[in-house]
C-alpha cells in the first residue's frame, strides 16, 4: 500500500513538471517577444535626427540651386511632402503617434532610420529627378551608417511604399496649374503691379492648391483691412512712409540691418531655426521627424491660405499706396511721387504679410516642442556673418515681421492680419502630432 502511494506521488509530480514545462514552452516566446519589443522601442527612442536634418538641408540646397525649383511651384509645397513622407515612414514602424496621411504594416523589428532615409530620398527624386546623383549619394551614405539585414530592408521598403503613397496623392493637387491671368483694379486702394519693373504678380492660382490639412484655403481668412479713409489705415502708411524709405533718416541702423537680416524667404530661414533648436535639444529620430513634419505642413498650408487672402482683397503695396496717396480720400495722407522703398517689392498684393503669417506659425509650432523661452541663435541667407540672438520664439516672429515694415513692403496691417493667420493654421494642425 505504501508503494502504491509512492507511485501514484511519483506519478504526480511528472505530470506537473510536465504541465510547467508546457507552459514554459507555451509562453516563454511571448515573453521574450514583448522584451525584445520592449528592447527595440527602448533603441527606437536613441536613434538620432539627424536623418531628418540631413534631408531638410538637402531640400534647402536644392530651393536655392538656381533654376531647381519650378517658377509656379511654391517651396513649401516641397518642404510638406518631404517631411509629410519622413514622418508617415517612421510612425508606420514606431506608431508612437497617428500618420498624417498614410500608414503600412512592418514588422516590429523594421528599422525607422533606414525608412526616414529612404522616404525622404524617394519624394525629393520624384519632385526633383534632375538632382538623382546627389539624392542618390545622400542615401547612400546614411544606410551604408545602419547595419545590412532584414530589418534595415525592411525599413527601406516602408520607405519606399509612403513615399510613392504620397506623391500619387498629390499629383493632382492643383499645383502644376497655369498661373491664373491677374487684370489689376484702376480704384485707389487695388493692388498693381510695382516698380521697378511693374512685372506680373507671382502665384495668383495658389489659392487652388488643395491644402494638405485645412478644410479649405479660406478657412481663417483674415477679416478686411481697415478702409482707406480709416485713422489706423493713415496710421499704418505713415509708419512705413517714415520707416521703410529707401532713404529713410528715421529708421536706425539695427532696423535697417532688421530689414536686410530677413529679406530671403522666411520659409527657409524657420526651417534652418528649427534644424538649430532641434540639434540644441537632441531630439531623437521620432521627435525630429514630427516636428518638422508639423512646421512644413503648417507653412504650405499657412502659404495657401495667404495667397487666398492676398488676392481676395487684392490690397496695393505700400509703395503704390504712398506714391498715390492723393487719392486715398485721406486728409492724413500726403503723396509722395518719387518714394521708393528699402528693398525691391514683393510680386504680389499687400495684405496680409507673407513673413508674418510665416512666422507666426514657425513660432507656434517651436514653441509647442521646446517652450516659449529658449535659446535662439539666428543666421541670414542675405547677410552672411550677421547672428541675430533671441530667447523666445515670439521674439523672432515680431522682428521678423516687423521687418517688413522697416524695408518698406508692408504695414503693421498686414502684418498683424499675418500673426493672427499663421497663429490660426498652427494651433489647428498641431493637435494632429501631439506626443501620446
Amino acid at each position: 500500500m505504501r508503494k502504491k502511494k509512492i507511485v501514484i506521488l511519483i506519478t504526480s509530480l511528472i505530470i506537473c513538471l510536465g504541465i510547467a514545462s508546457l507552459a514554459t514552452a507555451l509562453f516563454l516566446p511571448s515573453v521574450l517577444a514583448s522584451r525584445t519589443n520592449s528592447a527595440s522601442a527602448m533603441d527606437n527612442t536613441r536613434i538620432s535626427g539627424t536623418i531628418v536634418l540631413d534631408w531638410n538641408k538637402e531640400l534647402l540646397h536644392i530651393v536655392q540651386t538656381t533654376g531647381a525649383q519650378p517658377a509656379t511651384i511654391h517651396p513649401t509645397r516641397s518642404f510638406a511632402i518631404l517631411h509629410a513622407a519622413i514622418y508617415d515612414a517612421v510612425v508606420s514602424i514606431t506608431h508612437d503617434t497617428p500618420p498624417y496621411r498614410f500608414s503600412v504594416s512592418a514588422p516590429s523589428g523594421a528599422r525607422p532610420d533606414a525608412a526616414a532615409a529612404t522616404a525622404g530620398h524617394d519624394a525629393l527624386l520624384a519632385l526633383y529627378p534632375k538632382m538623382k546623383t546627389q539624392l542618390d549619394k545622400l542615401l547612400a551614405n546614411e544606410l551604408a551608417t545602419i547595419q545590412d539585414g532584414a530589418s534595415k530592408q525592411q525599413g527601406i521598403q516602408v520607405g519606399q511604399a509612403i513615399a510613392e503613397r504620397l506623391i500619387a496623392a498629390r499629383s493632382d493637387d492643383g499645383s502644376t496649374a497655369t498661373p491664373i491671368h491677374f487684370m489689376p483694379g484702376n480704384q485707389p486702394g487695388n493692388y498693381m503691379p510695382t516698380p521697378p519693373k511693374f512685372a506680373p504678380p507671382v502665384f495668383s492660382n495658389w489659392k487652388n492648391v488643395t491644402p494638405f490639412v485645412l478644410n479649405n484655403a479660406a478657412q481663417f481668412r483674415p477679416e478686411p483691412p481697415p478702409a482707406l479713409t480709416s485713422q489706423a489705415y493713415a496710421q499704418a502708411i505713415n509708419e512705413v512712409k517714415n520707416l521703410g524709405q529707401d532713404s529713410s533718416t528715421m529708421r536706425t541702423p539695427e532696423q535697417t540691418v532688421i530689414a536686410k537680416f530677413w529679406a530671403g524667404p522666411i520659409w527657409n530661414t524657420w526651417n534652418e531655426i528649427a534644424a538649430n533648436s532641434a540639434i540644441a535639444h537632441h531630439t531623437n529620430l521620432a521627435t525630429t521627424a514630427r516636428l518638422f513634419a508639423a512646421l512644413n505642413l503648417s507653412f504650405a498650408d499657412s502659404t495657401i491660405a495667404f495667397y487666398e487672402a492676398k488676392y481676395h482683397y487684392q490690397l496695393w503695396r505700400p509703395v503704390t499706396a504712398i506714391r498715390n496717396a492723393d487719392t486715398d480720400g485721406n486728409s492724413a495722407t500726403v503723396g509722395v511721387p518719387n518714394w521708393t522703398p528699402l528693398t525691391v517689392t514683393a510680386l504680389d498684393p499687400s495684405y496680409p504679410g507673407a513673413h508674418s503669417v510665416i512666422s507666426a506659425t514657425g513660432m507656434a509650432v517651436l514653441s509647442a516642442f521646446f517652450g516659449k523661452q529658449d535659446q535662439i541663435r539666428v543666421t541670414s541667407d542675405v547677410l552672411p556673418g550677421v547672428v541675430r540672438t533671441f530667447t523666445g520664439y515670439n521674439d523672432v516672429a515680431t522682428e521678423a515681421g516687423l521687418s517688413r515694415i522697416y524695408a518698406g513692403q508692408h504695414t503693421r496691417l498686414d502684418h498683424n492680419a499675418g500673426l493672427k493667420l499663421g497663429q490660426d493654421v498652427a494651433h489647428l494642425i498641431l493637435p494632429h502630432f501631439a506626443s501620446q
